[in-house]
């Protein structure tokens, strides 16, 4: 699947660096386009592979590229003033190539979680492309700001995409490690999750063809209906002679390559249970879950259709969901075949209902302070009537 990705934000930018360094890593092709927008000029700096003349600094008028220190609002009103500026850089991004848009994003911040639904909602005016949103949720560590963002940001951001995958740095986070450290390695994740998952059906010259093949528009018809997903990851070492295989013995069932089909199928459900039931990017309940799509990776002797057919099965029974697709996308210089599940639609999402919570609260606290100001403001014109003119 080819992307124009556009980071929004310091962990958005970070996090389109690290899919950069991936392509060049694995030649995927996910990445087609790469943008980074940030109202701190620091962070755009310190991008790496991002191309200079597509990092955007916004808000020079009223921040002076020094951030927005948290205020999603202000990041808002920044991202709806400058959104001229950040099309400048969209423009040259040749969206005729190009499967879908990936707005990533830090929620729990000011730039990020305030400007990406902006960014979305002007997307999907002018665009017929898909509009998709990668949204990382802050650790409940993190600080009360950062979590009021996020459920401010989350309830807009999961509004203005056709569909918002989320992160949770909360079920990430080890404990004792350091923030710096901890960052990194969720962006690592991250990166690995989304990018056997945008990988597949992306064929090459000359590459191993996929014997059920997942392209981009199984993506797209899974992540269609709009909600909020979440993705699982399994994998396990194999021993690769990379002596080919292919797809003829992948059909047949021929073990000439000294391939056990039995333990290769057992493998595949086994790997596919451990990546819809272990740790998602968003933890939820899978029942309920409107649509799935599961991808097998690796070297193409290490796959087979019978167990991607029962891999699929399972997750039918366990989510309820009619609409489960699944495929291989065959890497032959691998030593893992390693197993993504994308859960599309899915409901029983504590995290979600948390912040929904804090979201009301906070709405609550909100007018309370109204109601205090302009208790304060009437204080005030009372005392001060026989020196004031009238305000009102």
């Amino acid at each position: 699947m080819k992307l124009a990705m556009i980071g929004f934000g310091q962990a958005g930018g970070k996090i389109v660096d690290k899919f950069l360094e991936y392509d060049d890593r694995t030649g995927s092709g996910i990445v087609r386009s790469a943008v980074a927008v940030n109202t701190a000029k620091a962070d755009l700096m310190g991008l790496e592979r991002v191309p200079q003349e597509n990092r955007v600094l916004i808000g020079q008028s009223r921040v002076k590229g020094h951030g927005v220190g948290a205020d999603n609002e202000l990041g808002a009103e920044v991202a709806e003033e400058d959104i001229d500026e950040v099309q400048g850089a969209i423009d040259s991004i040749p969206v005729h190539e190009v499967d879908a848009f990936l707005i990533i994003a830090g929620m729990g911040g000011g730039t990020g979680s305030g400007g990406a639904p902006v960014l979305a909602k002007h997307l999907k005016r002018i665009y017929t492309e898909p509009v998709y949103g990668l949204g990382v949720l802050p650790g409940t560590d993190e600080g009360g700001i950062y979590t009021l963002n996020a459920a401010r940001s989350f309830q807009t951001f999961v509004r203005e995409v056709d569909n918002l995958l989320v992160f949770d740095n909360d079920a990430w986070r080890k404990a004792g490690e350091s923030v710096e450290g901890g960052y990194a390695e969720i962006n690592d994740e991250i990166v690995k999750r989304f990018g056997i998952l945008f990988g597949a059906g992306e064929v090459g010259q000359g590459d191993e063809v996929a014997e059920s093949v997942v392209d981009s528009s199984e993506i797209i018809n899974t992540l269609s209906g709009g909600g909020v997903s979440t993705v699982g990851y399994a994998r396990e070492e194999v021993e690769n002679e990379n002596d080919g295989g292919g797809l003829l013995s992948r059909f047949t069932g021929d073990e000439d390559d000294g391939i056990d089909t039995a333990h290769t199928t057992n493998r595949i459900t086994s790997l596919v249970r451990k990546a819809a039931l272990g740790r998602l990017t968003l933890p939820c309940e899978i029942e309920g879950t409107e649509r799935a799509l599961l991808v097998m990776s690796g070297p193409p002797q290490h796959l087979n259709r019978k167990g991607i057919e029962r891999g699929r099965k399972w997750l039918e029974e366990q989510t309820g969901s009619m609409e489960v697709r699944g495929g291989d996308y065959p890497v032959p210089s691998s030593n893992y075949v390693a197993g993504v599940i994308l859960l599309s639609g899915v409901n029983d999402v504590p995290r979600i209902k948390e912040l929904q919570q804090v979201a009301i609260e906070a709405q609550d606290n909100i007018e309370e302070i109204r109601e205090e100001s302009e208790d304060n403001l009437e204080s005030l014109v009372e005392d001060d009537e026989d020196e004031l003119e009238p305000l009102f």
